[in-house]
């Protein structure tokens, strides 16, 4: 059988500027590599490079027998190229290479567009393969698939992405009767853009002149969003990221100022906004829980890049 035929594939990619990533208009330099275990006649390597978007999900189903669940999905192809690694020959309909160890180099070139990162999704994912197929007289092509880890680089100067942000909100707590004076929540951070693996500086200002202990907490939430080509269906899904807890801050006290550090795990994927059927955005959540009952509530949406920007001081 070819697959006893054919033994130890790998994809071997030469990279001199140390990243383990591929972005739009980068020339793709490597090597096949493969043993046989006998003598074989090889028509010809070709070699695919393709970006797609996929998206699915099933809605419904939850009224009984007769209600039926809806399938949706959707598609976007972004390039498929093809090239040849072995051409054929023609004249005697293939190649024969003999036992043992074969290596042949590569060459290829991603196109220019403004294509998303790579993202593995709850409903979809947004993959970019190099696809090796071997094909051999009167036998179908054993392909070999290697997954390309692609990153589209944001451009951190946009105005507004390494401005401060801030934002505050308050909540009267009531029990059995309201509080006239409510409990106040004031956050600020650096920067709208950050990169995985990076710590985000919260600064908190908190007004608390209730009788009740208010604990501080943090979140990290990424949003999925998965659309058919109308717009008209969607899903989403919401993930918390990372999770981290202030100290309390006690009954009665007009004003408390405090940091909170929140680390963006390294596994984060880049914000994708530039697809149209599947959109990643990131949340910064800062809660204020003022007993069992009430909450502040201050959202930050954020961005995360693969690029650090420059920050300044939050107002």
């Amino acid at each position: 059988m070819f697959e006893q035929t054919i033994r130890n594939f790998k994809i071997n990619f030469i990279r001199h500027d140390g990243r383990n990533s591929f972005s739009s208009g980068d020339q793709i330099i490597g090597h096949i590599s493969f043993d046989l275990t006998k003598e074989t006649k090889i028509t010809s390597i070709t070699m695919r490079l393709k970006g797609n978007v996929n998206v699915h999900w099933t809605a419904g189903g939850g009224g009984g027998k007769q209600e039926t669940r809806k399938r949706y999905s959707a598609r976007l192809d972004f390039f498929d190229l093809k090239g040849v690694i072995l051409q054929e020959d023609r004249a005697t309909r293939g190649t024969k290479l003999q036992l043992g160890t074969h290596v042949y180099p590569f060459t290829c070139q991603l196109p220019l567009g403004n294509f998303p990162s790579s993202f593995h999704g709850v409903h979809g994912k947004i993959a970019y393969t190099l696809t090796v197929g071997i094909n051999r007289p009167w036998r179908m092509s054993k392909d070999f698939v290697t997954e390309l880890k692609f990153v589209n680089h944001i451009d951190t100067n946009q105005p507004g992405l390494n401005a401060p942000l801030s934002g505050s909100n308050s909540v009267t707590p009531c029990s059995l009767w309201c509080n006239s004076s409510p409990v106040t929540l004031t956050v600020s951070v650096a920067t709208k853009a950050f990169t995985p693996g990076e710590t985000v500086k919260i600064f908190c200002e908190f007004s608390n002149p209730s009788s009740k202990t208010a604990t501080p907490k943090v979140k990290l939430q990424q949003k999925q969003t998965f659309y058919t080509h109308s717009k008209r269906n969607r899903k989403m899904a919401i993930k918390t990221l990372a999770c981290v807890s202030g100290e309390p801050v006690g009954a009665q006290v007009s004003y408390v100022r405090t940091e909170i550090m929140l680390a963006i795990p390294s596994s984060a994927s880049l914000t994708i906004s530039e697809c149209s059927i599947l959109v990643v955005d990131y949340i910064i959540e800062v809660k204020l829980h003022v007993g069992a009952l009430d909450e502040v509530v201050v959202l930050f949406p954020i961005i995360l890049c693969d690029t650090p920007v420059q920050t300044y001081p939050p107002v």
